[in-house]
């Protein structure tokens, strides 16, 4: 399990994927929590989690705010390299 503690909270990969599936957007700054967090160990459950994620965000289903204010023409998005 990945987390990260805030404040007197822990941030696990999931609970952020589950907020950016729940509201169909991902912010800059939890795009940038979720790149932390996968530079730390994490489990199954939150490797699946990202790749829900990744899928969902190649649908169109999740906007990412990265891409919107810094469109990418020829390359990859985060959600899109990420895990190999």
């Amino acid at each position: 399990m990945s987390s990260r503690t805030l404040g007197t909270s822990t941030v696990l990969i999931r609970e952020i994927v589950q907020q950016a599936l729940t509201s169909g957007f991902l912010t800059i700054e939890a795009e940038n929590l979720l790149r932390e967090l996968l530079t730390t160990k994490y489990d199954s459950e939150d490797l699946n989690a990202f790749m829900l994620l990744q899928k969902a965000a190649m649908k169109g289903h999740v906007q990412q705010e990265s891409r919107k204010l810094y469109p990418l023409s020829t390359s990859s998005s985060f959600l899109e390299t990420s895990i190999s």
